[in-house]
């Protein structure tokens, strides 16, 4: 896997920092998938905790904005 890199073999701080946070997104969609999956299959209450987790992480530990899922906007919830 070919990256740029600053002197030598070791990455910057700021490629470090992306790659972490193209991790977490990632991850943040498995998650995504997860809960409109448990959601799905009328897991409504995982799915709503799973949600609010996932709201806490967007929110407070990456600073981004919520994006409401499709199951936490139901009659069912």
């Amino acid at each position: 896997m070919a990256r740029s890199q600053s002197k030598g073999n070791s990455p910057t701080k700021e490629e470090e920092a992306d790659r972490y946070r193209r991790a977490a997104e990632d991850a943040l969609q498995q998650l995504d998938w997860t809960i409109g999956y448990l959601h799905g299959i009328r897991k409504t209450d995982i799915s709503k905790a799973l949600a609010k987790n996932r709201s806490y992480i967007r929110r407070s530990l990456m600073g981004e904005a919520e994006e409401p899922l499709p199951a936490q906007q139901t009659d069912e919830t």
